[in-house]
């Protein structure tokens, strides 16, 4: 069997700026969440979908936040989305998919512990992670876990990830922190690009290993002793950043593998919800509800 884990906060954030703009009956706007009903449906439908978990950002900030002040807020996002989180969860509900809220943690945590709980079992042949997110990249596992851009169809296994940052997965979290990750607020360590990033880690893997003395350095990069220099003066900051860029695995799920089976949508629920969005047509795209 494959599994396949969405992120869901992230797939409503796509299809809020991807997907014409919608009102409920009541006068809401629910866009995002009706082109989420319709494109999970189109998903569920597809060969090979059988185990399925979607985790979300019930609440915005993390325990990142209480680590670092300069970490990503909900400040910005635009109310009509984010009244939408809700019912993006429960949309996956009403279609039958295990949904993970986080609330302490974020839903890549909720990810990143779904993978490293199921990826072993040997009935697993290979685990989605479907996400565009480069954080994720951290818990590829070979061919057997990857991550999918769903929306472009592009996979990343380990080859992939070398070939698109010129680093191992593991090294991911390194990365983010040198380099930072304007997305979560992660400034990074001063000139320390891209390129640079990767060759060093390429050699070093991890932050830590790099010596402070460039004179060192077991390999030739172009301003060397300026980064590290910059690294030796900043190593907490960059510590603090590659924990904030590490995931966790130990985030609050339940399920069991079993559990992540789908057994249909759940009729009633599906029904109702979308009598509430104003999106009729989708109970009847469903070939499949629970019996339960």
């Amino acid at each position: 069997m494959d599994v396949h884990l969405i992120d869901g906060t992230f797939e409503l954030f796509r299809v809020y700026f991807g997907a014409p703009e919608a009102t409920a009956p009541d006068g809401r706007e629910v866009g995002a969440t009706r082109g989420l009903l319709r494109s999970w449906a189109a998903f569920l439908d597809e060969p090979g979908v059988t185990h399925v978990a979607a985790a979300f950002d019930t609440e915005i900030e993390s325990f990142r936040n209480g680590l670092f002040d300069g970490y990503k807020t909900g400040e910005g996002i635009d109310p009509a989305l984010h009244s939408q989180f809700p019912l993006a969860e429960r949309a996956a509900y009403a279609l039958g998919i295990v949904g993970w809220p986080m609330i302490e943690h974020e839903a890549d945590d909720g990810l990143a512990t779904g993978a490293a709980r199921y990826a072993d079992d040997p009935r697993v042949g290979r685990l989605y992670i479907c996400t565009p997110d480069k954080d994720l990249m951290q818990c590829v596992r070979g061919e057997k876990v990857v991550t999918w851009d769903r929306r472009k169809d592009v996979i990343y296994g380990f080859d992939g990830v070398r070939e698109k940052f010129g680093i191992e997965p593991e090294s991911i979290p390194d990365y983010l922190a040198l380099v930072g990750d304007t997305a979560d607020g992660i400034p990074g360590v001063p000139r320390w690009g891209a390129k640079s990033t990767a060759a060093v880690l390429a050699h070093y893997k991890h932050l830590e290993a790099i010596p402070d003395d460039a004179a060192d350095w077991g390999m030739l990069v172009r301003g060397a002793k300026t980064l590290a220099d910059n690294l030796a003066s900043m190593r907490p900051e960059a510590a603090l950043y590659k924990k904030l860029a590490t995931l966790r695995t130990d985030a609050p799920i339940e399920e069991t593998l079993d559990d992540l089976e789908w057994k249909g949508a759940r009729r009633d629920a599906l029904e109702e919800l979308c009598a509430e969005l104003g999106e009729r047509g989708i109970p009847r795209r469903i070939k499949r509800f629970r019996e339960d």
